[in-house]
């Protein structure tokens, strides 16, 4: 059996739960995003610094192929004739810093110079060279020591006969290969086997450090690559994941608030028992009435239970306060009055009957008890008695009065539930002018003690008679008690001196002559449980 304490805290802690858990989602999954978002970010950017030197340096090498076309046919001329249009050249392509001619292996005409007789293998040993050559070394003629860029493009006749253009890559690099940082540590560029790093100079092997990752791309048009080298995108975007954080945090909290409001109602015990009346996971029991004269059924009380799949069994006790504070009593309500009048048959057929539905105070409100009554009771024609019956615990001076009135003149009779132990008031007796009042079961239990109670057991009788107020014991658990309560005028006894709550199909068989219902039903134990 499940109290309304652990029941509401169980509610509470599955909410906190859920809503811990999509704000953590929530968390990770933002950090997650951002993780990605930022590593795609510096792929884009190592790629975007790569390509931007490829481009640079194609910018620069796509002029010397015309020029080559144009100096190419000079070798051969003396140098005087050729001198002036090859410095023309050097100065209109910039990055060029000397032209030569080489004739029989014999570097015989510079742009620089003029006129040499060098044998170009002493200045550049991989020259000459049958095929067009790229690469990089060291300058022996005019900044020497310096790196540069050889272009090598032979003649078409011999392979003795060439062009020499000698770029000035130095000075390009440091416009070029500037690392960005924290994205690129280093720039390197490759052309054959040999390496050019930015602040090193010509290296002829790259290293890559421990933690470090290296980009590389080659140009489509010429013979060199780029390679960049530093942290890992995933490792920079990971370093830089604490600065994501509190904006993450907020939009956790901030979920996690959404959904504490969303789950008010989902999980809620409203929900719980609007999902138990869709599951038709409530029963309607029932207790009979008995007369104190001859021990005849004179009525039964109709007494809901619910058997929750997810909870157990719920003491009435429990969900109907809470389903008071939801305001979910009246759907209650009008779920045992439908099924009461689908099972109207297994009742006696005569006017002395009563059938006792209880009904809360704040199903008086505008008539709405009276409006849910000609929805199903008076359609159908019961020709038994139905009394309302409403508990002095709740706010009794609050239930309409016309509406009372209206009730009654409709043969519907009322009924004082647990008298004596709420909001005591003699007034509303006068105003509410209930045709019964039934002796709460505290008060019954207390027959034949020194107790106070026993002494406002007496007061409660010697005042519905009075007041002419049919009377009605409740909790008769003793012959004693009964003895006592039927030599005192009471009429009408309730409790498991005579039969415990049984389902509504259990009645029929009470009636037949069996005291107690069977101890299980539908394969599953009764609980005993309180009578509310």
């Amino acid at each position: 059996m499940q109290t309304a304490q652990r029941i509401l805290r169980g509610y509470r802690r599955r909410r906190l739960i859920v809503c811990i858990a999509l704000a953590v989602l929530a968390l990770l999954l933002t950090l997650s995003a951002r993780y990605v978002a930022e590593r795609n970010i510096n792929e884009q950017r190592v790629l975007a610094f790569n390509q931007r030197v490829i481009g640079t340096l194609e910018n620069i090498l796509i002029p010397l192929e015309q020029a080559n076309k144009d100096i190419v046919p000079l070798v051969g001329i003396p140098c005087q004739a050729a001198q002036l249009k090859m410095s023309e050249y050097a100065a209109r392509l910039q990055t060029v810093r000397s032209i030569g001619l080489i004739k029989d292996d014999i570097l015989y005409c510079s742009s620089i110079f003029g006129s040499r007789a060098v044998p170009v293998n002493l200045l550049q040993p991989r020259l000459p060279s049958a095929l067009p050559l790229l690469f990089l070394t060291i300058d022996h003629s005019l900044l020497k020591g310096s790196p540069i860029l050889l272009s090598w493009i032979p003649s078409a006749n011999s392979s003795h006969d060439g062009v020499m253009q000698i770029i000035n890559i130095e000075l390009l690099t440091g416009l070029i290969l500037e690392p960005e940082r924290p994205w690129v540590s280093r720039a390197v560029l490759n052309v054959a086997d040999s390496h050019l790093e930015y602040g090193k100079g010509l290296l002829q092997q790259i290293s890559v450090e421990a933690g470090m990752v290296s980009h590389q791309i080659a140009s489509e048009r010429f013979a060199f690559s780029v390679m960049t080298i530093g942290p890992s995108p995933g490792a920079l975007a990971l370093s830089n994941l604490p600065t994501q954080l509190p904006l993450a945090l907020i939009l956790s909290m901030l979920i996690g608030y959404i959904t504490w409001l969303a789950t008010a109602n989902r999980m809620s015990f409203s929900w719980e028992i609007n999902v138990g009346l869709a599951s038709r996971e409530f029963e309607v029991f029932c207790q009979p009435l008995v007369s104190a004269r001859n021990l005849q059924c004179v009525g039964v009380e109709l007494l809901l239970r619910w058997n929750n799949p997810r909870q157990g069994w719920i003491s009435p006790d429990v969900f109907i306060p809470l389903a008071e504070q939801q305001n979910l009593i009246a759907p209650l309500t009008r779920f045992v009055l439908e099924e009461t009048v689908s099972y109207l048959d297994i009742f006696p057929k005569s006017r002395d009957f009563h059938i006792g539905l209880n009904v809360a105070a704040s199903h008086f409100h505008e008539g709405e008890i009276i409006a849910d009554l000609r929805r199903s009771w008076f359609p159908a024609h019961a020709p038994q008695k139905l009394t309302l019956e409403l508990t002095e615990r709740d706010a009794l001076p609050d239930v309409d009065h016309r509406v009372v009135r209206d009730l009654q003149s409709m043969g519907v009779e009322l009924a004082i539930d647990d008298f004596g132990t709420g909001q005591s008031s003699l007034a509303y007796l006068e105003t509410l002018n209930p045709n019964v009042l039934k002796i709460d079961k505290s008060f019954t239990a207390a027959i034949g003690t020194d107790a106070v109670n026993s002494t406002v057991t007496d007061i409660i009788i010697a005042l519905a008679q009075r007041l002419g107020i049919d009377l009605v014991a409740e909790g008769v658990e003793t012959p004693q008690q009964a003895d006592y309560l039927r030599s005192h005028g009471v009429n009408v006894l309730q409790g498991y001196l005579y039969a415990r709550p049984m389902p509504l199909s259990e009645f029929p068989r009470w009636l037949r002559g069996n005291n107690m219902p069977p101890p299980r039903h539908n394969g599953h134990p009764i609980p005993v449980i309180p009578l509310r």
